[in-house]
């Protein structure tokens, strides 16, 4: 049998204007001017430009009045008394010069299934080989391989094109691809790759030849850095192998990779400018942060006459209601722009505060340990709002350009009692590492003492915690001749 009751439960919900100030937070500046004109395209409501009248900007700091019921008569004079909002700059950003406002230029490239496309043209294939050979090329992945099986791309061939062919054929028309630049294109695995750009030396000397020879016969014990055992099996003492490992080194392990990256290269705009004026750090936001918006006149206006109209009908009362949302969501916009200003500001200023002594002097050393809880505690917002600034904001300084999140790292004790920045201690490790004999490369145990040594107390596994986030192999991988 079933029965009815009630319960009260409490919860937390967001309002609509907090999750717009969310999500205008966590995006970065390079982002925002396409939000804004988002914003301008579907709110007719909210316009660009600045108010000239500074009087009216200071009606800014009143709130709108609560959205009534629309069955009640809608009271228009909070809007009448906001009807332009001066667009919100930041402090210290000054006049910007034109040049400032310039969009920075991306360059254009084509793509690497365009470049290989571009070469299958000149092989004069038939119509139904250049097929197979375009089937090849779309298989090919960004960073230049083809993992595909080739059983699989005739299965492909047979089903979508409805071109038989067999596997002479494709391994045929595979190697005329794989003779494309970039070299070592359309390989199906390293060794193949690597033989690839070897083979297309024009000059086969001695060492080619020994690198050809140890990738060919030898690929498993390259890769494990084996010497003495591939010297003994093709024959050469270790000035040779040395020399041979050096050609193949200089060779590249991803043909596709540098087309695609100059296909989608863009610049870093920093979120912050930090200047340091005659040992005085001065911190304002770049100007796109600041984009000038204001509520539409006309929109007041309109709703204005729409409340003197005498007629107070079921129409009358929807278009009121739909010209009052629209001015909400503008209202709403802006300050959620001047919220973010603010929160970013505040943020930034804070960091500065925690790690001033790096700011001034750009020394590594000088970082402090900092977590998002130290910052979050020190301006009164939560740690995830700490958050979404620091993992996707950065700052221009004299020094080049910081993400944020690089400026936080846990604490390391020290034989002194002292704590000390863990990328203090990545640093020293990796200086370690560099100057290491690479005949003998040292191993994490051997780390874990020299880092003890110098008074930083960790352990083995926070070592090869370390080493991975540093992308340092093991000492076998790191063994040179």
């Amino acid at each position: 049998m079933q029965k009815l009751g009630l319960s009260q439960t409490l919860s937390q919900k967001l309002s609509p204007q907090q999750i717009q100030f969310i999500k205008l937070l966590q995006i970065p500046t390079a982002e925002l001017e396409a939000r804004v004109e988002q914003e301008l395209e579907v709110n007719p409501a909210l316009e660009e430009g600045r108010e000239k009248d500074e009087e009216v900007a200071s009606n800014n700091e009143e709130e709108y009045e609560e959205r009534e019921d629309l069955n009640e008569d809608i009271s228009i004079e909070d809007y009448l008394a906001e009807d332009e909002i001066n667009g919100y700059k930041m402090y210290g950003d000054g006049n910007f010069s034109d040049d400032e406002d310039r969009e920075m230029p991306i360059p254009s490239a084509t793509s690497l299934s365009e470049q290989l496309l571009s070469q299958l043209n000149f092989l004069g294939l038939d119509e139904r080989r250049y097929v197979i050979g375009t089937q090849l090329v779309g298989s090919i992945e960004s960073d230049g391989y083809i993992r595909r099986d080739l059983e699989a791309i005739i299965n492909d061939l047979a089903f979508s094109q409805n071109i038989e062919t067999d596997m002479e054929e494709v391994e045929e028309i595979l190697y005329k691809i794989q003779q494309f630049d970039p070299p070592g294109i359309a390989a199906r695995d390293l060794q193949e790759c690597l033989l690839l750009q070897l083979e297309r030396r024009p000059e086969k000397d001695k060492y080619t030849r020994i690198a050809i020879e140890i990738l060919r016969d030898n690929f498993k014990e390259f890769t494990k850095k084996h010497y003495d055992k591939i010297c003994r099996k093709i024959g050469v003492d270790e000035n040779s192998l040395r020399e041979g490992i050096s050609i193949i080194t200089k060779l590249n392990p991803k043909p596709g990779s540098g087309s695609e990256i100059a296909a989608r290269t863009q610049y870093v705009v920093p979120d912050f400018i930090l200047v340091n004026n005659n040992g005085k750090l001065e911190l304002s936001l770049n100007s796109k942060n600041a984009p000038e918006l204001r509520i539409s006149r006309s929109y007041a206006d309109m709703l204005q006459a729409y409340d003197k109209s005498k007629k107070k009908d079921k129409k009358l009362k929807e278009t009121v209601a739909f010209v009052k949302q629209k001015l909400d969501s503008a209202k709403w916009f802006i300050d959620a722009i001047r919220q973010r200003q603010h929160t970013l500001l505040t943020t930034m200023e804070t960091i500065i505060k925690y790690q001033y002594d790096f700011f001034l002097t750009g020394d590594e050393s000088k970082l402090k340990p900092m977590i998002l809880k130290d910052i979050a505690n020190e301006i009164g917002m939560d740690i995830s709002t700490v958050s979404r600034v620091a993992n996707s904001k950065s700052v221009q300084t004299e020094f080049g350009i910081y993400p944020l999140k690089y400026f936080f790292s846990e604490g390391i004790a020290t034989e002194s009692g002292e704590d000390v920045s863990s990328r203090e201690v990545k640093n020293y490790l990796k200086g370690l590492v560099d100057n290491e004999d690479k005949r003998k490369p040292l191993s994490d145990d051997k780390l874990e003492k020299l880092l003890k040594d110098k008074g930083y107390n960790i352990a083995r596994r926070t070592v090869a915690k370390y080493r991975e986030q540093l992308q340092i192999p093991v000492a076998r991988l790191r063994k040179e001749l």
